[in-house]
């Protein structure tokens, strides 16, 4: 009689992918491992709207560590909308130095003064009349302090998607494929806990390299898991080089102050203390050249060069110095005032 065939392995019973199921296991996890956040409600505690907001400026293209101090300061300094839309707009502005991506404070100040006036939306739509205030703005606030079924959809949440589904289109074609299949999972079922879960789980373990998928509550359901390399997810199309800048910047210290101006509303730093420059170019400046823009005639003294990547190009600064009285448009203030890459340029070559 010949051998019987081998009996199939019986399958090992794996949770059913369902949304119900995702949900369940996500928020579970969440009440375990969630990140406790000085702009998160506690216990029972419903979250505060101002504080939502607040964050969620602070938090486009900045990360969680980088703004932690800034928000306590703020919130020290301008515990309500209406203290803050009160606020002379200097004040944020140099209360903003150094968070970066500088039009996020000029519109924050447009908006408290808005709120102030008209009180705070309390839907998805409500919030994107705000200035400042997008699509994923406008339903993170909603979510979390309104408990609203909102879709919310940041780089951390793109990415646990992509990686759920194994999607292959690459990034930044697969944002609306990736929008809808988040918004597959939405529900009104804690809507505002969900959130801010997929968020955390997108932050601390579905990281962008070596993520840690053991720790994960959806790893049998992950596609990307599934096929041994899920840091290879969210595919991305080539980056084109950054291309790069020159410049020249001018310092005027009188004791631990420099000598600052206001830059211009509009434009990059728009609104901003900062020290006297040359227009920002893609060919060099010759010495002639720079000190043609100089805001003084001096014995200007090149003293070295600063390096700054901003999102869209690289920038190139020489550093010139002179002992000499200012021109009278501007003011005497301490580096504390200054975007970061003014501060590169004053402190260059000194002992702080």
């Amino acid at each position: 009689m010949p051998a019987l065939a081998p009996k199939p392995a019986r399958p090992v019973d794996k949770p059913v992918a369902t949304r119900e199921n995702l949900r369940k296991s996500l928020l579970s996890w969440y009440d375990q491992a969630g990140r406790s956040l000085p702009w998160r409600a506690k216990g029972n505690n419903s979250a505060d709207a101002y504080r939502v907001w607040l964050s969620e400026i602070m938090l486009q293209q900045t990360t969680v560590a980088a703004v932690a101090p800034y928000f306590a300061r703020f919130l020290e300094g301008w515990p309500t909308v209406a203290d803050l839309a009160a606020a002379p707009r200097e004040d944020v502005l140099s209360a903003w130095a150094g968070l970066g991506y500088y039009s996020r404070a000029r519109n924050l100040h447009a908006a408290a003064q808005q709120l102030a006036a008209d009180g705070m939306p309390e839907t998805e739509e409500g919030w994107l009349k705000l200035p400042g205030v997008g699509a994923y703005t406008a339903a993170a606030i909603a979510a979390i302090a309104y408990d609203l079924p909102a879709n919310v959809v940041d780089g951390n949440v793109e990415r646990v998607i992509a990686r759920l589904r194994a999607v292959e289109t690459p990034l930044p074609d697969a944002k609306p494929e990736l929008r809808a299949l988040a918004a597959e999972l939405v529900t009104a079922n804690h809507p505002g806990d969900y959130a801010q879960a997929l968020m955390d789980l997108g932050a601390t373990v579905c990281t962008p390299k070596s993520p840690k998928c053991e720790q994960c509550p959806w790893q049998s359901a992950c596609a990307a898991y599934a096929t041994g390399q899920p840091e290879t997810y969210p595919r991305r199309a080539a980056k084109a080089e950054r291309p790069r800048r020159y410049g020249a910047v001018f310092r005027i210290q009188r004791d631990d102050t420099f000598w600052l101006v206001r830059r211009p509303d509009k434009g990059l730093l728009g609104g901003m203390a900062a020290l006297p420059t040359t227009e920002w170019r893609a060919k060099k400046f010759t010495r002639a050249e720079a000190l043609a823009a100089a805001p003084v005639s001096a014995a200007w003294k090149k003293i070295g060069q600063i390096e700054h990547v901003f999102t869209h190009f690289a920038l190139t600064l020489d550093v010139y110095e002179a002992d000499c009285a200012p021109s009278n448009d501007g003011w005497w203030a301490d580096a504390s005032a200054l975007p970061t890459v003014f501060k590169k340029a004053a402190l260059k070559g000194r002992d702080h």
